[in-house]
């Protein structure tokens, strides 16, 4: 079986081998050169010395000398005056040895624009960098409009992310942006298996692989891939074909996101419950949307233009909640529109034709961004209030679709984005909407005031959190007295002999301490508030409940879906990784941290301040109204 570290160990070697076989020749030259030349110095004869006997240049002087000489450096004649033998070697040593230095140096030039060794170099260097990565990550296949989302919205969120992609404009639009992690990007085709064990499928922090090319049978070869190699990873992959859709649903772990099947659903939605439809685009953190005040679509007849894979959804989804609809597309026949349709390209003419007069709204479904604009125009023209429902397909043309003041817009890319983003990151938004749809409109709508009450104008954050074991129940008792608990929470909480802090669990009947719903929500710079969220959602076991109560005591493997400010999902963070707030926010006791503290915060003596303390704020307070008795103070403080 083929792992990450064969693909690493492989792509060393192919890197090597090209640089062997394109350096040998100029290397063996080179090599040539200089030995024959430090040769031919040696046996050259130099000047006579005192005896009249020819001087000979030795290995190192002659070595030395060529070094400097080969480099057009030059230093002159050394160790002695060159003789007339030597100056002539030495004009042709100058001049081989700078043929096979240009020869050398041409050819690493022409190494490094050689395609296959800057190929096989950055896949190395991907291999490197994908190795690095030590946070949870997700490996993007297609770094369109929707991976480029995707990737920003995983980093975004504190994850990271792998790109594949054939273009190789794309991976160096990739590399140029400003992202706060790395990002590896790699040229090459994301069905091959080789390809995705490059970008991190066998690793254990790899989350998921999600199938985003433009073509379906590479999205179905990446599924497949996938599924055969890491089992456990999770899948999701864009399909737009019926037939794609059955085969991949055969398989387990495999999520399929259909744009024109969502685009649909939020139409439907958007008719019949617009408060539902605004409050899940807001909480996906759709821009400009105000769930107080959300889109109605209105009642009556609407037009479709172009009646292709998103058309044919659109107007089954408006068919199904009894709107009338006219169909206009040149050739409505093969696609088997129904009847009332118009033939011919969408114009005025065709317009007028559909009553686009007295229509109540028009859907503009074409895949052309230029014709859905013009379209949206001659309606406009014919009709200044139809309600105007207009596709995006290229995202470079939002300014001239935010300028069109269109109703609402539909960008492919921008719908799956957050829809594979909300299923990865916040699964449980999708249950909440769902049971949240079959509630009454005034439920909704208080809802959206509580959580607008909450958030303010800040961009609501979505974030789930999993109750651990040890938050569940916890089994030893926390630290303080009796008197402690008291005087800080004005809670009873009792105590065992040696003053320890005990609460027996409702569930079991054992003691200990549990946590209630409302706890994590408190705010440590203030626990008689909560921090800025809202609990929408608590899934146990396979039950989800909507709006939880606080008093609802926390389980093991708990799942609770808040929304709130970015700054309240810090703090709640922080609140769940630090034991010490755990206990502050349970007992009302801020124990020290240092050492030396924490011994007097157990010693005798300290325990002694404290009730001398409280007895002095006993005793200037009024009796119990109640029980009429006074505090109890702790046997340590008696025995002392």
């Amino acid at each position: 079986m083929i792992t990450s570290y064969d693909v690493w160990s492989s792509d060393l070697e192919r890197v090597s081998a090209i640089v062997l076989r394109s350096m040998r020749n100029p290397l063996l030259f080179l090599v040539a050169v200089s030995g024959i030349t430090v040769i031919g110095m040696v046996l050259m004869p130099g000047l006579p010395d005192a005896s009249g006997q020819p001087t000979r240049m030795n290995f190192f002087h002659a070595v030395y000398f060529l070094t400097y000489t080969a480099t057009t450096t030059g230093f002159g004649e050394i160790p002695t005056q060159f003789s007339d033998a030597q100056r002539l070697w030495a004009i042709f040593s100058l001049f081989t040895s700078v043929i096979a230095w240009l020869y050398a140096i041409g050819s690493i030039i022409g190494l490094l624009q050689n395609q296959h060794f800057r190929s096989a170099v950055q896949k190395r260097r991907f291999s490197i960098s994908v190795n690095r990565i030590r946070e949870p990550f997700f490996i993007v296949c297609g770094f369109g409009d929707t991976g480029s989302l995707l990737t920003r919205g995983f980093v975004d969120a504190g994850y990271s992310a792998t790109v594949i992609d054939q273009d190789a404009n794309r991976i160096q639009a990739l590399h140029l942006r400003e992202y706060p992690v790395t990002v590896p990007g790699l040229v090459a085709d994301a069905g091959v298996p080789r390809n995705l064990i490059a970008a991190g499928l066998e690793q254990p922090n790899c989350r998921g692989v999600i199938a985003m090319t433009n073509d379906e049978g590479v999205n179905r070869k990446i599924v497949i891939m996938t599924h055969l190699i890491n089992p456990s990873a999770r899948v999701i992959c864009r399909s737009t074909s019926e037939v794609e859709e059955e085969f991949l649903e055969t398989l387990t772990g495999v999520s399929i996101v259909n744009p024109f099947e969502i685009f649909a659903n939020q139409l439907s939605i958007a008719l019949h419950r617009p408060s539902v439809y605004a409050l899940g685009e807001w909480l996906a953190g759709a821009p400009d949307i105000d769930p107080i005040k959300p889109v109605r679509p209105p009642k009556g007849n609407w037009i479709v233009c172009g009646f292709g894979r998103m058309g044919q959804h659109l107007e089954r989804a408006l068919r199904e909640r009894g709107v009338p609809t006219v169909v206009i597309d040149p050739d409505p026949e093969k696609k088997r529109a129904p009847e009332g349709r118009i033939l011919g390209h969408v114009n005025a003419r065709t317009l007028r034709a559909a009553g686009v007069e007295h229509a109540a709204g028009i859907v503009m479904a074409t895949n052309s961004d230029s014709n859905n604009l013009g379209i949206l125009l001659n309606a406009r023209m014919s009709n200044p209030g139809i309600f105007t429902l207009v596709r995006q397909n290229r995202r470079d043309d939002d300014a001239a679709f935010q300028a069109s003041g269109s109703d609402l817009v539909l960008q492919p890319a921008l719908v799956v984005a957050r829809k594979i983003l909300l299923m990865l990151l916040s699964p449980m938004i999708h249950a909440f909407l769902n049971q949240i749809h079959d509630m009454r409109g005034k439920i909704v709508l208080d809802t959206i005031h509580r959580l607008k009450e909450t958030i303010g104008s800040e961009r609501p954050e979505l974030w789930t959190v999993t109750i651990s074991r040890d938050m569940a129940c916890r089994k030893e008792p926390l630290p303080g007295s009796l008197q402690d608990a008291d005087l800080s929470s004005k809670r009873k909480i009792p105590v065992d002999s040696h003053g320890k802090c005990w609460k027996t669990h409702p569930l079991s009947g054992k003691p200990g301490f549990h946590w209630v719903l409302g706890d994590i929500m408190r705010n440590p710079a203030d626990r008689d508030h909560s921090i800025a969220c809202v609990p929408l959602a608590l899934k146990r076991w396979q039950q989800t409940t909507v709006f939880p109560k606080g008093t609802e005591i926390l389980r093991e493997n708990d799942q609770i879906l808040f929304c709130g400010t970015i700054q309240a999902r810090y703090t709640q963070e922080v609140i769940l990784s630090d034991p010490s707030i755990w206990k502050y926010l349970m007992t009302g006791i801020e124990e020290p941290h240092s050492l030396m503290l924490c011994w007097l915060f157990h010693r005798k003596i300290f325990r002694q301040i404290r009730a001398l303390c409280s007895g002095i704020i006993t005793d200037t307070a009024k009796p119990n109204a109640i029980s009429g008795e006074s505090p109890s103070v702790p046997a340590d403080s008696k025995r002392g």
